[in-house]
């Protein structure tokens, strides 16, 4: 019978157990003995699985928080279809769009994002020319960008290169930066184009103007479909943790390891020798003929430092940002006072230590009650890793003087959470891409491995998610088995 072993229970990890439970499963109902026969084992170091997907619930006060991501975009299918094979498909809601409405902090004040911005590309000039969020000579240069020839770069480059190139610094200190500090934990300067932002390198290449590609494309969906737009976010009623938690209640608890940290990883006998946990010197290191890696990049560099060096050495280059994440509970009064929209992001220029909230009763209003409010608020990122030794009180008291400073927020709150998450967010940095090749070559030469998790293409939970299939079907298929759909 194959053994296999995945590493990390994060949700790639859960991902590719459950494919592979899939597999067993599906093989045992249709009697097909060498599809069922499959023996597969998970390690996660800590405590409980599901890794930064954590929800916390009041009952005095019927508010619902995220302690990690609070949800998912839905235009990346891969999240929401796992959601409805475990039977959470009428569990799944979507954001409050119809109030969504996002500010930049500029001079303290909040000023709306306009109409039209399709991430950070204006696809409509009136709102974009009337907005006080840009300067004269930065709404000149939206113009002049509808008339950029189309551009293929030689080489990779930064979001903030490209960024300025078309639109100037002004929009990579308001937008760009602030905008991928929320998704990435990382800044402009820093993190790649084509593994960031791959569809905006296309369409400089294809259409020069990002604004005429970006408008082009929108055209082409709404001719394409007639049916209502799409909520931009998804969750779960019960919150992210609903979905770890139907996860593992579809795994064998026979198969699943907590506390159990894996030291290394050392191909022997046609497949991998796994020395985990505190095993005492009697009890031999398990086999397996095949392993998936579901651990973040450094991590999955030490335990294979002893079976590939050159492997683990890149898969260490892969840098990672910590955040924190604060979240404070309200009465009616506050909720009535806050702006209306989803929350606000804070650039680099505003000389604050927050990089944004989010208005969590606005964004999803099943999260509060009507008489409470949520404002979740996130610290840390590239640029503020220092944030990470501060105790919960410095952190409380550096948010609230800031909530009071930006939004005039002064009141006590009825409860506050803190949460802090190390090295959690991978950063695509220049040459990211390149240095997948390098690893992927190396991992061919070592048969029965299988890497996945968010250090690779996509940091999101849908992307997540994928990872994890994809590397349980790579196994699979490498065993002659069939995927698993």
């Amino acid at each position: 019978m194959p053994r296999i072993a995945i590493i990390g229970g994060g949700i790639s990890g859960l991902s590719a157990a459950f494919t592979l439970e899939e597999k067993r499963q599906s093989g045992a109902q249709s009697g097909t003995t060498s599809d069922s026969k499959i023996d597969y084992v998970l390690f996660e170091a800590a405590p409980r699985l599901g890794g930064v997907m954590v929800t916390d619930r009041i009952k005095e006060d019927g508010c619902l928080m995220e302690a990690g991501p609070d949800s998912f975009l839905t235009e990346k299918p891969w999240a929401a279809d796992l959601c409805r094979k475990i039977g959470l498909g009428d569990q799944l809601i979507g954001s409050n769009d119809a109030d969504r409405k996002t500010y930049i902090v500029v001079k303290n004040k909040l000023v709306v994002m306009p109409d039209g911005l399709m991430f950070m590309v204006p696809t409509k000039i009136l709102p974009t020319v009337l907005s006080p969020l840009f300067s004269l000579r930065t709404k000149m240069r939206m113009a002049a960008e509808w008339f950029h020839p189309p551009h293929k770069a030689e080489a990779d480059e930064t979001v903030a290169q490209m960024v300025e190139r078309h639109y100037g610094s002004e929009m990579v200190d308001l937008l760009a930066d602030p905008l991928l500090s929320g998704v990435y934990g990382g800044e402009a300067t820093d993190l790649s184009v084509r593994a960031v932002l791959p569809r905006f390198a296309d369409m400089e290449s294809k259409h020069g103007s990002l604004g005429r590609a970006m408008l082009a494309a929108r055209k082409k969906m709404a001719t394409a479909t007639k049916a209502p737009p799409r909520p931009l976010f998804t969750s779960l009623k019960e919150g992210m943790q609903q979905m770890v938690d139907a996860l593992v209640a579809r795994l064998d608890p026979a198969t699943l390891r907590t506390s159990t940290p894996v030291q290394s990883l050392i191909p022997q006998n046609n497949g991998w020798t796994v020395s985990a946990g505190y095993q005492p010197a009697e009890k031999t290191p398990d086999h397996f003929d095949a392993v998936i890696v579901a651990a973040p990049a450094r991590a999955a560099a030490a335990v294979l430092e002893s079976a590939d060096a050159n492997l683990a050495a890149e898969l260490a280059a892969i840098n990672y940002s910590s955040s924190v994440t604060v979240t404070l509970g309200y009465d009616e009064k506050v909720r009535r006072s806050l702006p209306p929209g989803f929350g606000f992001l804070v650039p680099r220029s505003a000389g604050r230590r927050m990089l944004a909230a989010t208005f969590v009763h606005n964004k999803f209003p099943h999260r509060a009650p009507e008489n409470r409010a949520i404002v979740r608020c996130f610290l840390g990122g590239a640029r503020d890793e220092q944030i990470l030794d501060s105790t919960e009180d410095q952190i409380l008291t550096i948010v609230r003087n800031e909530l009071r400073d930006i939004i005039a927020l002064d009141a006590q709150p009825l409860f506050t959470r803190v949460y802090k998450w190390r090295a959690a967010m991978a950063q695509y940095s220049v040459g990211h891409l390149e240095r997948l090749q390098r690893i992927e070559a190396l991992r061919t030469r070592l048969p029965g491995l299988a890497l996945a998790g968010n250090g690779f293409n996509g940091i999101g939970v849908p992307d997540c998610v994928r990872s994890g299939t994809e590397a349980a079907n790579k196994i699979l298929s490498g065993m002659g088995m069939s995927s698993v759909k």
